[in-house]
């Protein structure tokens, strides 16, 4: 008798058939990719979808994207990567816990934020005017996936990278895009809050006093807390929600967080740098678009997209480099 089993693509996908929730999505069922491929021997279709987010050069920029605090000195500060890998690891503890599919709330959540632009979510702000509407990092992280670093993802990863911000619509089709959306937030408001405190920016005893006896006495215990409670309220509803007790205290503190940190007074004249920085990049590369590498430019596109997705790829410190060598 060996040691061991053989597992292939065919028993994961039997296995997945065997103990998924009834709710839960099956890689044998994907609604596929827009370029078939020939399936993998070992790997399930969502499996290779994490595989090859996590080996993109998108993924990889994550490391030096801001979180909240724009290009930190401090080693221990978040960065749009190890928010990735902590949003991917409470997603998968929910969708455990729910029955849903692991690998695909995996694959969702590793690339959620693959189309972060550099200084956050200010980041955002500076490059609204180039397009209609509202120039959104999930709307540019389908394009990346899609046109920029072609992935050939299935529809479900996709879906989910398109719709993981609460103000997308419509909303997530698949309950593990859902879970994406839930450990998003659980990730980032216990993480903000430390950053905060190790900036000096706020102290723990500023947070709304009524979170303490509801999520617990340090941010570790504030995780699992939120944690079970979207396993606990996603088994009685029936779809994936949270409790309302913990959910409005997660709201309360998401709002001192808005109020106090991400949009402070006292931060403005470097979010306005940092948007004088962008604007100034874009425009740059509109007047000279051959210098776009050519490994970030696709030629059919209007110059303007063409600047827009060469200065959205861009690293907090590359975008500053870049400035100070092209527009200083």
């Amino acid at each position: 008798m060996t040691a061991f089993q053989r597992r292939d693509r065919v028993w994961r996908e039997q296995h997945e058939a065997e103990y998924l929730a009834p709710g839960a999505t099956h890689a044998a069922k994907s609604r596929g990719r827009a370029e078939p491929d020939e399936p993998d021997p070992y790997r399930t279709v969502f499996e290779r979808d994490r595989d090859r987010i996590i080996h993109s050069k998108a993924f990889r920029r994550l490391k030096h994207k801001t979180q909240v605090f724009m290009n930190p000195a401090d080693d221990h500060f978040v960065t749009r990567m190890t928010h990735a890998l902590q949003v991917t690891q409470i997603g998968r503890a929910m969708a455990a816990g729910l029955g849903l599919n692991e690998t695909l709330t995996e694959a969702i959540c590793l690339g959620h934020d693959i189309g972060h632009s550099p200084f956050g979510h200010t980041g955002e702000v500076a490059l609204t005017p180039y397009v209609e509407g509202e120039w959104l990092h999930s709307e540019q992280g389908v394009r990346i996936a899609t046109v920029l670093e072609p992935m050939n993802l299935t529809w479900e990863v996709l879906d989910g990278i398109r719709s993981h911000s609460w103000k997308i619509k419509p909303p997530p089709n698949t309950p593990e895009g859902d879970v994406c959306r839930f450990a998003d937030r659980v990730a980032y408001i216990p993480h903000d809050v430390t950053d905060a405190v190790r900036a000096g920016v706020i102290a723990l005893s500023d947070l709304p006093s009524g979170a303490w006896p509801i999520l617990g006495p340090d941010m570790e215990t504030w995780i699992g807390t939120m944690i079970e409670a979207v396993i606990d309220e996603s088994n009685r509803a029936g779809l994936v929600a949270m409790t309302p007790e913990v959910l409005d205290v997660m709201t309360e503190v998401r709002a001192f967080m808005f109020e106090r940190v991400y949009l402070r007074p006292e931060d403005k004249p470097e979010r306005d740098r940092a948007i004088r920085v962008i604007r100034d990049l874009v425009e740059h590369y509109v007047v000279r678009p051959d210098e776009v590498p050519a490994t970030y430019r696709v030629d059919h596109a209007p110059v303007l997209t063409q600047a827009i997705d060469y200065v959205a790829g861009m690293t907090d410190r590359f975008a500053i480099r870049a400035h100070a060598e092209s527009c200083g």
